[in-house]
């Protein structure tokens, strides 16, 4: 029980982290080289974790795929497109603000896939946070010339494009994915995450790594933290139904990722970020304070 109280907001917390850490990466190495390290280390934990827990691997191929894929997702895409966004000069708090579309687009996709129907009030949660999106991103956008506008809106492009991908593997994962163990299938989605990485590395970069102490550090932090932690908190909350809770908590993911960012690497906290943040938080709290299945990322 007290897990079920408090994992939400430890989910929130542990998540908000990704941006910072994915920053710090791409100053270290290339984006998908990083990931690289990152899953392969993950899914090795992850196997000694199961081999030490005795979790129970799957007996047929189907469960298999269905893990691997929704790791493909969940992981591999979503992530790749993040970091390579920042890594590209999007704002670590601007990515922070544009996760909050995750669980609006969830809601968006919701009646089409699983049969809920949105209410009025979060129809206009759903106008809100899009308008809070366009605020925050503008001085971006409209402070560029012809050339560095299409720089900058590509990124913000593929940006938007990991976060179509991370909600589509949550709502994969909370409709194929109910029964089976949390851990094994933890593991398998690092490989779906693997498949999709490694060709995107030996295509576009070069695989450098500096392997000084920050890099390190990030490398630990983006395990234990992050792929062990986090995203174990988040497999046990869609597993528990207790996603109402975290949909609940999302709204303090912006502010948190922005005021990170500030501190850590001194982005500016401009008033179009802080208006478009203030939007977006209430766009996605009016958006879910009536949904009980969307999953925040």
């Amino acid at each position: 029980m007290s897990l079920d109280r408090f994992a939400p907001a430890i989910f929130v917390f542990l998540w908000s982290t990704g941006w910072i850490v994915a920053k710090y990466a791409t100053m270290h190495s290339g984006p998908f080289t990083f990931l690289i390290i990152r899953y392969s280390l993950s899914a090795l934990a992850f196997v000694l974790f199961c081999a030490i827990s005795g979790a129970k691997w799957p007996r047929d191929w189907s469960s298999v795929f269905r893990a691997i894929y929704s790791g493909m997702f969940l992981h591999g895409i979503y992530l790749c497109c993040l970091w390579w966004a920042i890594s590209k000069g999007v704002p670590a708090g601007i990515a922070g603000i544009i996760a909050a579309l995750q669980p609006l687009m969830t809601a968006m996709a919701a009646p089409y896939l699983v049969g809920e129907r949105l209410q009025p009030v979060q129809r206009l949660g759903l106008l809100l946070g899009f308008v809070g999106i366009a605020i925050a991103i503008s001085p971006k956008l409209l402070g560029s010339d012809t050339a560095s506008l299409w720089q900058s809106a590509i990124p913000l492009g593929v940006n938007l494009l990991a976060m179509v991908s991370v909600t589509y593997g949550t709502l994969y994962q909370k409709r194929h994915l109910q029964t089976g163990d949390l851990r094994t299938i933890a593991t398998l989605q690092y490989v779906g995450a693997l498949i999709v990485t490694v060709p995107l590395a030996l295509m576009f970069e070069d695989l450098h790594f500096d392997g000084t102490h920050e890099a390190i550090l990030a490398v630990i932090w983006s395990v234990f933290g992050l792929s062990m932690g986090a995203v174990g908190l988040l497999l046990y909350l869609i597993r528990r139904g207790q996603v109402s809770r975290a949909a609940s908590l999302i709204y303090l993911m912006p502010p948190a990722v922005a005021i990170e960012a500030a501190i850590a690497f001194g982005e500016p906290l401009t008033l179009p970020i802080i208006i478009g943040t203030l939007i977006v938080v209430t766009g996605v709290y009016l958006t879910n304070r009536r949904t009980a299945d969307v999953v925040p990322e």
